[in-house]
Protein backbone atom coordinates (compact mmCIF):
# COMPACT_ATOMS: atom_id res chain seq x y z
CA UNK A 1 0.00 0.00 0.00
CA UNK A 2 1.10 3.35 -0.94
CA UNK A 3 1.78 5.72 2.07
CA UNK A 4 0.15 8.86 2.34
CA UNK A 5 2.27 11.28 4.21
CA UNK A 6 -1.32 11.47 6.31
CA UNK A 7 -1.23 8.31 7.16
CA UNK A 8 -3.53 7.44 10.60
CA UNK A 9 -4.42 3.70 10.08
CA UNK A 10 -2.40 1.08 7.85
CA UNK A 11 -3.48 -2.50 7.69
CA UNK A 12 -0.44 -4.13 7.35
CA UNK A 13 -1.14 -7.87 7.12
CA UNK A 14 -3.59 -7.09 4.42
CA UNK A 15 -0.77 -6.89 1.54
CA UNK A 16 0.58 -10.38 3.31
CA UNK A 17 -2.82 -12.14 3.29
CA UNK A 18 -4.41 -11.31 -0.48
CA UNK A 19 -3.70 -10.37 -3.12
CA UNK A 20 -4.97 -6.65 -4.38
CA UNK A 21 -6.63 -6.92 -7.48
CA UNK A 22 -8.24 -3.15 -7.37
CA UNK A 23 -8.22 0.00 -4.71
CA UNK A 24 -10.73 2.44 -4.03
CA UNK A 25 -11.18 5.18 -1.62
CA UNK A 26 -13.98 6.07 0.51
CA UNK A 27 -15.05 8.85 2.68
CA UNK A 28 -15.53 7.19 6.46
CA UNK A 29 -18.51 8.35 8.19
CA UNK A 30 -17.02 9.54 11.66
CA UNK A 31 -19.00 10.46 14.86
CA UNK A 32 -17.51 12.97 17.75
CA UNK A 33 -14.68 12.46 19.16
CA UNK A 34 -13.28 9.51 16.84
CA UNK A 35 -11.27 11.65 14.10
CA UNK A 36 -9.70 13.13 17.36
CA UNK A 37 -8.58 9.46 18.41
CA UNK A 38 -7.37 8.44 15.59
CA UNK A 39 -4.82 12.24 15.28
CA UNK A 40 -3.79 10.93 18.72
CA UNK A 41 -3.42 6.96 18.37
CA UNK A 42 -5.19 5.69 15.34
CA UNK A 43 -7.01 2.68 15.72
CA UNK A 44 -6.53 -1.13 14.04
CA UNK A 45 -8.00 -2.65 10.91
CA UNK A 46 -6.69 -6.25 11.51
CA UNK A 47 -10.56 -7.76 11.99
CA UNK A 48 -11.90 -5.22 9.92
CA UNK A 49 -14.26 -6.73 6.79
CA UNK A 50 -16.23 -4.67 3.98
CA UNK A 51 -19.96 -5.15 3.79
CA UNK A 52 -22.48 -3.81 0.96
CA UNK A 53 -26.04 -3.30 2.63
CA UNK A 54 -28.84 -2.05 1.03
CA UNK A 55 -26.91 -0.02 -1.43
CA UNK A 56 -24.49 1.29 1.13
CA UNK A 57 -21.03 -0.09 2.50
CA UNK A 58 -20.13 -0.32 5.98
CA UNK A 59 -16.68 -1.22 7.79
CA UNK A 60 -17.32 -4.10 10.37
CA UNK A 61 -14.92 -4.96 12.85
CA UNK A 62 -12.62 -2.04 12.61
CA UNK A 63 -11.71 -0.59 16.25
CA UNK A 64 -10.86 3.06 17.23
CA UNK A 65 -9.97 3.27 20.73
CA UNK A 66 -11.66 5.47 22.82
CA UNK A 67 -10.57 9.23 23.47
CA UNK A 68 -8.53 10.16 26.37
CA UNK A 69 -9.96 13.62 26.78
CA UNK A 70 -13.40 12.09 26.29
CA UNK A 71 -16.19 12.61 28.53
CA UNK A 72 -19.81 10.71 28.50
CA UNK A 73 -20.25 11.55 25.08
CA UNK A 74 -17.19 9.13 23.88
CA UNK A 75 -18.11 7.28 20.84
CA UNK A 76 -17.99 3.31 20.52
CA UNK A 77 -14.70 1.29 20.44
CA UNK A 78 -15.96 -1.11 17.56
CA UNK A 79 -18.91 0.05 15.82
CA UNK A 80 -19.77 -0.41 12.28
CA UNK A 81 -19.15 2.30 10.24
CA UNK A 82 -20.70 3.72 6.54
CA UNK A 83 -18.15 4.52 3.63
CA UNK A 84 -19.27 7.15 1.36
CA UNK A 85 -18.58 6.02 -2.33
CA UNK A 86 -19.98 6.40 -5.72
CA UNK A 87 -23.26 4.34 -6.83
CA UNK A 88 -20.82 2.94 -9.62
CA UNK A 89 -17.98 2.14 -7.00
CA UNK A 90 -20.99 0.61 -4.49
CA UNK A 91 -22.44 -1.73 -7.73
CA UNK A 92 -18.48 -3.16 -8.37
CA UNK A 93 -18.03 -3.80 -4.61
CA UNK A 94 -21.47 -6.00 -4.72
CA UNK A 95 -20.37 -8.04 -7.98
CA UNK A 96 -17.55 -8.62 -6.17
CA UNK A 97 -18.45 -10.13 -2.91
CA UNK A 98 -20.93 -12.19 -4.75
CA UNK A 99 -18.11 -13.77 -6.82
CA UNK A 100 -16.61 -16.44 -5.14
CA UNK A 101 -12.90 -16.16 -3.65
CA UNK A 102 -13.26 -12.28 -3.58
CA UNK A 103 -13.75 -10.26 -0.18
CA UNK A 104 -12.92 -6.54 0.26
CA UNK A 105 -10.81 -5.37 3.13
CA UNK A 106 -9.67 -2.18 4.16
CA UNK A 107 -6.17 -1.22 3.33
CA UNK A 108 -5.49 2.14 5.61
CA UNK A 109 -7.52 5.63 6.82
CA UNK A 110 -5.42 8.64 5.95
CA UNK A 111 -6.06 12.40 5.78
CA UNK A 112 -6.96 13.80 2.53
CA UNK A 113 -7.54 17.98 2.89
CA UNK A 114 -8.60 17.46 6.83
CA UNK A 115 -11.30 14.57 5.84
CA UNK A 116 -10.89 11.19 6.79
CA UNK A 117 -10.54 8.69 3.60
CA UNK A 118 -10.12 4.78 4.06
CA UNK A 119 -8.14 2.76 1.37
CA UNK A 120 -9.93 -0.24 0.59
CA UNK A 121 -9.59 -2.89 -2.25
CA UNK A 122 -10.98 -5.82 -4.36
CA UNK A 123 -8.90 -8.67 -3.50
CA UNK A 124 -8.25 -12.09 -3.40
CA UNK A 125 -6.89 -14.40 -0.34
CA UNK A 126 -3.58 -16.16 -0.45
CA UNK A 127 -3.14 -19.53 -0.37
CA UNK A 128 -0.20 -20.99 2.01
CA UNK A 129 2.27 -21.41 -0.51
CA UNK A 130 1.61 -17.86 -2.33
CA UNK A 131 2.87 -16.51 1.31
CA UNK A 132 5.85 -18.79 1.48
CA UNK A 133 6.80 -17.47 -2.01
CA UNK A 134 6.19 -13.54 -0.50
CA UNK A 135 8.39 -14.18 2.39
CA UNK A 136 11.32 -15.63 0.19
CA UNK A 137 10.53 -12.68 -2.33
CA UNK A 138 10.80 -10.11 0.58
CA UNK A 139 13.85 -12.21 1.81
CA UNK A 140 16.04 -12.30 -1.48
CA UNK A 141 15.14 -8.57 -2.08
CA UNK A 142 16.63 -7.67 1.05
CA UNK A 143 19.58 -10.08 0.84
CA UNK A 144 20.45 -7.95 -2.25
CA UNK A 145 20.06 -4.55 -1.07
CA UNK A 146 22.68 -5.93 1.54
CA UNK A 147 25.04 -7.19 -0.52
CA UNK A 148 25.07 -3.96 -2.86
CA UNK A 149 25.54 -1.83 -0.10
CA UNK A 150 28.33 -3.57 0.99
CA UNK A 151 29.60 -3.98 -2.53
CA UNK A 152 29.99 0.11 -2.78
Amino acid sequence: MKKHDNDLVSNRKANFNYEILETFEAGLVLQGTEIKSLREHGGSLQEAYIKVFNQEVWMVGSSIPLYRHGNIHNHEEKRDRKLLMHKREIEQLRVALQEKGLTVVPLGIYLKNGRAKIKIAIAKGKKTYDKRATIKERDTKREMQTVMKYNK
